[in-house]
């Protein structure tokens, strides 16, 4: 991986991708056209139909715009294909909270495809970070809000 490049999941890709094609091919025309019917109503300049869709229309081309970027700096992997002694990015990491007995697992995937209620987190993440390059037993020391937390690796996988 080097340094321009932002690492991403194949599902995550294909979640920007999608949102890309939902944005160009359905939003923006939408959005044009509600552009075309407050523009019909005459006077634009105190028009509050039209000022709330050109403000529509920036927020969808930023987000095209920011979309495109990422797209053109990820570096698109594919866990499965993973082979690695250590956890890296795209790991499955199951793993038992020292303090508690609790069990529980978490998947290092991109910044745009984080979803802690899905147990899927960033690899900038404190998480991540502490896992990355650890090993099946290590013990992990995360820093969270409430305090420092000890795990230890059970398992990992990637799938």
């Amino acid at each position: 991986m080097t340094s321009d490049k932002l690492p991403m999941t194949v599902k995550g890709k294909a979640l920007l991708d999608a949102e890309l094609r939902r944005l160009i091919h359905e939003e923006r025309p939408a959005v044009i056209r509600a552009i075309e019917e407050a523009r019909s109503h005459g006077d634009i300049s105190e028009n509050a139909e039209y000022d709330a869709a050109k403000d529509r229309q920036s927020m969808i081309e930023g987000r095209i715009g920011e979309i495109q970027g990422k797209l053109s700096q990820a570096e698109v992997i594919d866990p499965s294909m993973i082979k690695s002694e250590t956890v890296v990015f795209g790991a499955t990491v199951y793993l038992i909270d020292l303090e508690n007995d609790e069990k529980t697992h978490y998947q290092i995937v991109g910044l745009d495809e984080a979803d802690v209620k899905k147990s899927l987190i960033s690899i900038l993440s404190p998480m991540a970070r502490a896992l990355i390059g650890k090993r099946k037993g290590d013990n992990v020391v995360v820093q969270s809000p409430k305090g420092d937390r000890e795990y230890e690796i059970i398992s990992f996988e990637f799938k």
